[in-house]
C-alpha cells in the first residue's frame, strides 16, 4: 500500500508529499521516505545528507537558501513538531515560473512534506514555538557552492505570514536580487 502520495504545485517539479500514517491503541507509524514512491515525484539519486534544525521562536525566518551546480541539490523538507510556512522559489534559468514562489504549511500534525528540485531557493518561517524540521538532501553542503535569497527582497515579495522575528545575519545579508540576475542552470 502507497504511503506517500504525491500532487503537483504550481510551480513545475516542486511536490506537495501527503504521509498517511497508521495507527492503533499503540501509537502510529508513518513512513518519511521511500525511494521507490518518491521517484516518480522526482526523487531521482540517494540521500547524500539528512540535517535536523530546532528553531525556538514563532516569528523566526530561516532561508532562502540554494547550491550552484554542480552541487545543487533536491531537498525532502518535513516539520515534526510544530508548524512552519515553507516557501521554495524558482531560480531555474529559463523557466515559465523564473522567480515566482510557491508556499505550503508543513506541520507535524498535517504531515505534509514539500519535495524541492534543483535549481528551487528554501526557506520557512516557524509559526510556532520550538519547532524541528527534517531536510533530506540528495547533495553534501558544499560551502563554495552555496547561495541565497534575501528573505525580505522587495522582488520576492513573500508575505510572510507572521511579523519577522529572528533571522540570521547571513540571512539577513544575502545581496537582493540583481536586475540582471537571469537564475541557475540545472
Amino acid at each position: 500500500m502507497k504511503r506517500l502520495h504525491t500532487s503537483d504545485t504550481p510551480l513545475a517539479g516542486l511536490v506537495r508529499i501527503q504521509r498517511q500514517p497508521i495507527g492503533d491503541a499503540r501509537g502510529s507509524f508513518v513512513r518519511l521516505f521511500c525511494a521507490d514512491e518518491l521517484r516518480e515525484a522526482g526523487w531521482d539519486v540517494p540521500i547524500s545528507q539528512i540535517n535536523l534544525t530546532r528553531t525556538a521562536l514563532a516569528g523566526t525566518v530561516r532561508g532562502m537558501h540554494f547550491q550552484h551546480p554542480p552541487h545543487a541539490e533536491i531537498k525532502l523538507v518535513s516539520c515534526l513538531r510544530g508548524e512552519v510556512w515553507d516557501v521554495a522559489v524558482d531560480l531555474r534559468r529559463g523557466s515559465p515560473t523564473f522567480l515566482r514562489w510557491h508556499a505550503e504549511r508543513l506541520s507535524a500534525a498535517n504531515g505534509a512534506a514539500l519535495l524541492i528540485p534543483r535549481g528551487f531557493a528554501h526557506g520557512f518561517q516557524s509559526l510556532a514555538d520550538d519547532v524541528e524540521m527534517l531536510y533530506c538532501h540528495s547533495a553534501p553542503y558544499t560551502a563554495h557552492a552555496e547561495g541565497g535569497l534575501r528573505p525580505l527582497d522587495p522582488r520576492l515579495a513573500l508575505p510572510w505570514p507572521l511579523p519577522v522575528g529572528e533571522m540570521s545575519a547571513r540571512d539577513a545579508g544575502h545581496p537582493l536580487i540583481a536586475a540582471h540576475f537571469e537564475g541557475v542552470d540545472v
